[in-house]
C-alpha cells in the first residue's frame, strides 16, 4: 500500500491532488491517509512521530511523508528504506529518529525531475510519481536515485521530552517513548504536574493524567477533556519528568 503521512491537513486539494497523480500510475493500489495533521512546519517534531507511527506499517509499503516547509529550496528530496518500507520525502531530519532505531537503513537522492515541477508542491509533482513506481515493483537505482548519506542531526535527542502533537481530542502526545520512562514517573509541564495512570478510566472526570499511548508514546491526557486547552501543553511545548 501507498501510506500519506503530511501536515497538509484533510481540508483543501493537497491529498486529492497527490492521490491524482498516484492514480495515474496505480488505479487500483490502496492509499492510506495515515496522518495530515503532522505538526506544521515542523520536521523534528514530526520525525518522533513518524517513528512512533512507523511500527504500524506493514513491511513492503511506501510511505509519501511530507513535511516540507523548505519546499523549492536546497534541501534534497530522498528516498529511505527502513526495515523494509520505503519512504520518500525530504532531507529535512524528517528520517532522522527512524534511521537510528531501525535495524536496516539506506538512502537514496531523488535526482529525477519531471517536466512540469511546482516550486511549492513536490508532494504532488516529484514524490508521487515517484511513490507510485516504487510501489509498482521498481527499484530506487530504476526511479533516478543515487545512493547518498541524509544529512545527520545528531543533537537531537533519541527522545524528545517536549509536546508533538495534538490530536482529535486534544490529547498532547509526547515524543518520549513511555518505555524509557519509570512507572512512577510524574511528568512536568509548566506549572502542572501529571501522574501516570494505565487509562482514562482509571482517573476521575477532568483529571489530567499521562499514559502509555497506542503508538507506545507517554501522553498527556484529561478525562473528558482536552490537554490542548492548557497553555502549557502547547506543540513543542518541554516537558521534563
Amino acid at each position: 500500500m501507498i501510506v500519506l503521512f503530511t501536515d497538509f491537513g484533510a481540508q483543501g486539494p493537497y491529498l486529492g491532488q497527490m492521490e491524482m497523480v498516484i492514480r495515474q500510475t496505480l488505479p487500483a493500489e490502496p492509499v492510506v491517509n495515515l496522518i495530515a495533521d503532522a505538526p506544521s512546519f515542523d520536521p523534528k517534531a514530526s520525525a518522533y512521530l513518524l517513528a512512533a507511527l512507523a511500527a504500524a506499517i506493514p513491511r513492503q509499503s511506501v510511505v509519501l511523508a511530507v513535511v516540507d516547509p523548505g519546499v523549492g529550496g536546497e534541501r534534497r528530496p530522498l528516498v529511505v528504506e527502513a526495515d523494509g518500507v520505503l519512504y520518500l520525502g525530504p532531507d529535512n531530519g524528517l528520517f532522522e529518529i527512524l534511521a537510528r532505531r531501525a535495524r536496516t537503513f539506506r538512502a537514496w537522492e531523488i535526482v529525477w525531475r519531471p517536466e512540469n515541477l511546482s516550486a511549492s508542491f513536490h508532494g504532488r509533482d516529484l514524490f508521487a510519481p515517484v511513490a507510485a513506481r516504487l510501489a509498482a515493483g521498481l527499484g530506487p537505482e530504476d526511479c533516478g536515485c543515487r545512493p547518498v548519506e541524509p544529512l545527520p542531526h545528531a543533537d537531537w535527542p533519541d527522545d524528545l521530552a517536549a509536546v508533538i502533537y495534538h490530536d482529535h481530542y486534544g490529547n498532547a502526545w509526547t515524543g518520549q517513548r513511555a518505555k524509557i520512562l519509570a512507572q512512577d514517573a510524574v511528568l512536568r509541564a509548566g506549572g502542572e504536574e501529571f501522574r501516570r495512570a494505565r487509562t482514562f478510566s482509571d482517573v476521575k472526570p477532568g483529571t489530567g493524567f499521562w499514559y502509555e499511548n497506542s503508538s507506545g508514546l507517554a501522553e498527556i491526557a484529561v478525562n473528558g477533556g482536552a490537554a490542548s486547552s492548557l497553555s502549557v501543553l502547547a506543540i513543542g511545548s518541554i516537558v521534563t519528568n
